[in-house]
């Protein structure tokens, strides 16, 4: 599912953001490209840390929306690439995967697991 170009733009440093809803309200959280760690089955694990708000709205909806991407990889149009990202997510707060995320990252309080159902190329 994901393509070449996809993993090379997390490859770089860029801003990710990550947006959810409920109760009628948009919420948006941005982390980094380097946070994000690809354990090759269509899901993407995300550090996080604070996020509360976040946490609320996929607890009532787990559809989340997420923008990736880096200006030094080229995209279709020149200089910079970047992917919408659809999936549904969940927190982890336990388990083998909490504890490898935990060892690379000590400042989270959680693992941000979101399955991707569909990746665009945006730029």
């Amino acid at each position: 599912m994901f393509t070449d170009k996809f993993l090379e733009v997390i490859g770089k440093e860029g801003v990710v953001s990550i947006v959810s809803c409920a109760d009628n309200e948009a919420h948006v959280v941005n982390t980094w490209n380097s946070y994000l760690v690809n354990p090759n089955d269509g899901r993407l694990l995300i550090p996080a840390w604070k996020m509360r708000k976040t946490e609320k709205k996929i607890i009532k909806n787990n559809k989340v929306l997420l923008t990736v991407g880096s200006k030094e990889v080229t995209g279709r149009m020149g200089p910079g690439c970047g992917f919408l990202i659809e999936g549904t997510a969940r927190y982890i707060s336990s388990g083998s995967e909490f504890d490898m995320m935990k060892s690379k990252f000590s400042f989270l309080t959680r693992v941000l697991e979101v399955t991707v159902t569909s990746i665009t190329q945006t730029l």
